[in-house]
């Protein structure tokens, strides 16, 4: 057996699924504000669902909000130092230039420029200067700085001065987290170092997190080992989700994407997630989401780490509706977790979008005499706007003219019809309220290759395969069941200004996690902070 959590906003979902993949139960429970107590009730209303014996688990996967929520809402945030290698370069452009200032403000930010990084086709811009660091490091250590951020020019291109730095830097401060942005973000200066100045100012966060939800687990009596889900729809062990807590930033959508894969059977597909305050949609391409290839901006500062492409919308089961007939308006703005006090099948006083799926006969929650006043007129015209809104995202989402499928999940998609405007027939899977768990619950293991190769004359071929087998074996390292690794994607990108043939390659492999495997690290154990990520 095995179980899959999803924290969201308003529920924290969670399923049993047995060895075939069958679902054994399924339960929603409120989000609770510290979250582990949520996941603890979650798991107490499994087993009331279904008794189960905890020996019989044999990993459980959780997607959680709490450290996208902790950007957000700007608190518990580590003391953080940003350190660039570039001088002479970026100087008129200094770390955090861009930032929020309460953030700025939340992370106590820092900002050193210090001499190092490489031009675009790898010549160096300057050498480091190991005594130059070491000023820093004095006066990060006078500041009560516990995090450092580290980003050199171009490292993705050539990584030796950030690895350089964090030896001097560690060596400097040893009770000190380390990130190093060739790790994180992608090529792009600013992007990635803000990518990792995020990243280390979470970092003492994501060991407390892990250790409360090995809490929350083993409170149960389940001794299992624990994942987390990333990003790109795969799974991280706890040491991994310890280093670089911005890997489960978009770990919700990316849940329900895969989990509406595999509960319709479609892999290539547009996805609608209708939660509580927002609808997401994305695309799936065999059966993972569509990777954004443009810069994200979460809570106000750009990025550029490994992100899907989702387009979210102000529609959801707590959506306020407003006006009257044909002029009825529908969301931005939603009552969220307060569902079931104020909306007005729940003896509330506000005309919610869930009241309109009852008055419709969609959904039947709460008591639908309190909603039978409601005008028709208004009651269509709600559901239309809904329904156009939303075949205009699915539309905006498309890459080509040709329509896509439309798997609809969420406790909220019974706002949606049986047909969307220029996208044909919805599918809503069985189970499709809690798809965002099951994404969780199969999720699978991933390896990746991303940098760049010099290609020689004629070894071309050579090169790729190297690569692929790299994915491969970091796969199978992470816990993936060698026989069911497959490479997903290889990205062949020729940088003509390199010499050498130079190449940004970039390859994924996936596999099934293997249920025999065991995680070697105590969550109990706090993680040295003075590691390098």
């Amino acid at each position: 057996m095995r179980i899959g959590i999803d924290v969201g906003g308003t529920n924290t979902d969670a399923v049993l699924l047995g060895d075939d993949d069958s679902v054994l139960a399924a339960v929603k429970s409120p989000t609770t504000s510290d979250v582990s107590s949520g996941i603890t009730a979650s798991l107490g209303a499994l087993q009331d669902q279904r008794a189960f014996d905890p020996a019989g688990v044999k990993a459980v996967m959780i997607g959680t909000t709490h450290f996208i929520n902790a950007l957000v809402e700007a608190r518990r945030l580590a003391p953080t130092a940003a350190l660039r290698l570039g001088l002479p370069a970026t100087a008129a452009l200094p770390p955090m230039v861009d930032w929020p200032q309460r953030l700025v403000e939340a992370v106590s930010g820092r900002s050193y420029l210090a001499h190092g990084g490489h031009e675009f086709d790898g010549r160096t811009i300057s050498e480091l200067d190991p005594d130059e660091l070491r000023r820093h490091a004095a006066d990060m250590a006078a500041h009560g700085v516990r995090s450092v951020a580290i980003t050199s020019v171009f490292s993705p291109v050539n990584t030796e001065f950030e690895l350089r730095a964090a030896e001097v830097l560690a060596e400097e401060l040893p009770d000190v987290a380390i990130s190093l942005s060739h790790q994180i973000g992608r090529i792009g200066l600013l992007e990635r170092e803000n990518a990792t100045i995020v990243n280390a100012a979470l970092r003492e966060l994501a060991s407390d997190i892990v250790g409360g939800l090995f809490a929350a687990v083993a409170g149960a009596g389940i001794d299992a080992p624990i994942y987390l889900s990333q990003n790109d729809g795969t799974l991280m062990d706890v040491e991994h989700a310890r280093r670089y807590p911005v890997s489960t930033f978009a770990s919700g959508p990316t849940n329900s994407m895969r989990g509406a894969a595999v509960l319709s059977g479609v892999t290539t597909c547009a996805v609608v997630d209708v939660g509580g305050t927002t609808s997401d949609v994305g695309v799936l391409t065999r059966g993972f989401p569509r990777e954004a290839t443009t810069e994200v901006s979460v809570a106000g500062i750009r990025t550029n780490f490994r992100m899907p492409d989702v387009l979210s919308i102000g529609i959801g089961g707590g959506s306020l509706v407003r006006g009257a007939g044909s002029s009825a308006t529908v969301g931005p703005d939603s009552v969220g977790y307060r569902l079931t006090e104020r909306a007005l099948v729940f003896g509330g006083d506000t005309l919610t979008a869930t009241d309109i799926a009852v008055a419709a006969g969609r959904a039947d929650i709460g008591d639908r005499a309190r909603v039978a006043h409601l005008d028709k007129e208004l009651v269509a015209a709600a559901l239309a706007r809904i329904a156009a809104d939303v075949a205009d995202a699915v539309d905006r989402m498309r890459t080509s003219s040709q329509p896509l499928p439309v798997v609809a999940v969420g406790g909220g998609s019974v706002l949606l019809p049986e047909h969307l405007p220029g996208s044909g027939e919805v599918l809503r899977p069985e189970n499709f309220a809690v798809a965002n768990a099951i994404g969780a619950a199969i999720a699978q293991v991933g390896g990746e290759v991303d940098r760049v190769f010099t290609i020689e004359p004629g070894r071309r071929g050579d090169v790729l395969e190297a690569a692929r087998a790299e994915a491969v074996e970091r796969a199978i390292s992470n816990g993936a069941v060698p026989s069911s690794v497959e490479v997903l994607e290889i990205d062949e990108v020729p940088l003509p200004y390199l010499p050498g043939g130079a190449t940004r390659i970039r390859v994924k492999a996936v596999g099934d996690l293997s249920l025999t495997a065991r995680s070697s690290v105590d969550l109990r154990e706090p993680l040295p902070v003075g590691s390098r990520a």
